[in-house]
């Protein structure tokens, strides 16, 4: 029995250094991540800004992220994966270092702050698709499924409650510029666990190159959109998830604190204690799917859990308590990030490692995709049919979605044709399809 088969299943990825690295790099990002947000929200008001203001920050962010995934994920198959996210953190904390002296010096503007969150979203495009490209190569594959695991518990505690806490007492004893401070300071950090961490080479053999660079990253983006399109596991996941955002993600973030307010007399207390529920439950199935075998019916079981995971929403409308709500947002957080687990090991289990960084790119930028036209549409559809009856819809439909994508792609017998319970499959070395069925 080697060292590492002591440790509990859920943490024996800690047992391998260069992933302890790794994994305070991303403790010390997401930290940052969570404290920023408050921090940035806390500075636009104190300089008197209204809603409007507020948006032009997350959208600044939202722009540059949805922009720069795809060509992360090119790059991320072609440049060592360290030196990706060492550029990522180390641009993230410059970006925080300037938000820092402009607040303190007293001449910040919202604007300053747009353009801030504009860069970060670009950098933050750039490290998922690295991050999870060079995770396969830094484990073996029976301890991916732990990994990710650890990821879905490092995800919420850190930047859905730790770094909000953190910045919320910075800025009570001085100031939204204090808050950039630390965050720029843990920046170090990060940076600092990845100037520690080994170089990988890129797992991927290149022809030589006859194009120049931008016409080989269009053939790059091309290449996995037709892995895509050709697998149909992946392409079938990709679109219910596309059509899952689109009915879920505008509701909560939308109708959820009016629901809060208007049905419990709840105020701003009562809506961050729903959402840290939600948080929790994310904890708590991120550990317990971590603790165990990848299930031997993984499509299905996954798909299942999104679509079910919705359905506790159902009740949000009708209720008029607020620990109603929050056991609600508990069942769907632990089935969601439960089964979000098992999706991050099946793409670094599945997905060809030539292709890992743009697939895990284009799985993020379906999941941004339809989120602003499911919140720009929330409101009027709330306000037009009610908050209880588009609860309703968004925790139905995901059940009767999940089961016509199970049925219609027989996403039950593809896992059947590729076990990932022990031994992973052999990755083909081209960037052709594994499967061409449809």
């Amino acid at each position: 029995m080697s060292p590492s088969t002591r440790w509990p299943r859920a943490i024996r990825p800690l047992a391998v250094g260069q992933y302890r690295l790794l994994t305070s790099a991303l403790l010390f990002s997401l930290f940052s991540a969570g404290c920023w947000i408050v921090a940035a929200v806390w500075q636009v008001v104190q300089l008197g800004g209204t809603p409007v203001d507020l948006s032009l920050v997350a959208v600044g962010g939202s722009v540059g992220l949805v922009l720069a995934v795809l060509f992360g994920g090119v790059l991320a198959d072609r440049v060592p994966q360290r030196f990706i996210l060492l550029t990522v953190e180390v641009v993230r904390g410059l970006a925080f270092g300037v938000a820092a002296f402009l607040a303190l010096t007293g001449v910040i503007e919202v604007w300053h702050l747009a353009v801030l969150s504009f860069v970060i979203g670009v950098a933050d495009g750039f490290f998922y698709p690295a991050y999870s490209a060079w995770l396969p190569a830094i484990l073996p594959a029976d301890q991916l499924l732990a990994a990710n695991g650890i990821e879905g518990v490092l995800r919420p505690t850190m930047q859905n409650a730790a770094g909000p806490a953190a910045a919320a007492a910075l800025i009570a004893i001085g100031s939204p510029g204090l808050a950039f401070v630390v965050v720029a300071l843990v920046q170090v950090g990060a940076a600092a666990a990845l100037i520690a961490m080994r170089t990988t080479p890129v797992r991927r053999e290149f022809e030589e190159e006859k194009r120049g660079l931008v016409s080989a990253t269009f053939r790059d983006l091309s290449g996995g959109f037709r892995y895509m399109v050709s697998t149909r596991w992946l392409l079938a996941t990709l679109l219910f998830s596309i059509v899952l955002v689109l009915v879920l993600m505008g509701p909560i973030e939308v109708l959820l604190p009016f629901a809060v307010k208007d049905q419990t007399g709840g105020g701003a207390g009562a809506f961050a204690f729903a959402l840290a529920a939600f948080g929790v439950g994310g904890a708590v199935g991120s550990i317990a799917v971590a603790s165990f075998r990848l299930p031997r019916r993984y499509l299905t079981l996954m798909i299942l859990a999104w679509g079910v995971g919705c359905l506790p929403l159902a009740i949000i409308g009708f209720t008029d308590q607020l620990w109603v709500m929050v056991v609600a947002l508990f069942v769907c957080g632990l089935l969601f990030s439960g089964a979000q687990v098992v999706w991050g090991t099946l793409l670094q289990r599945r997905v060809p490692p030539a292709m890992l960084g743009r697939v895990s790119s284009l799985d993020f930028f379906v999941s941004l995709a339809l989120m602003p036209i499911s919140m720009a549409i929330a409101g009027p559809v709330g306000e037009w049919f009610g908050i209880a009856p588009t609860f309703l819809v968004a925790g139905t439909v995901p059940v009767l979605l999940a089961i016509v994508t199970l049925v219609i792609a027989r996403l039950g017998s593809d896992e059947l044709a590729h076990p990932l319970r022990d031994e992973p499959e052999e990755a083909p070395a081209s960037e052709e399809s594994e499967e061409r069925s449809v």
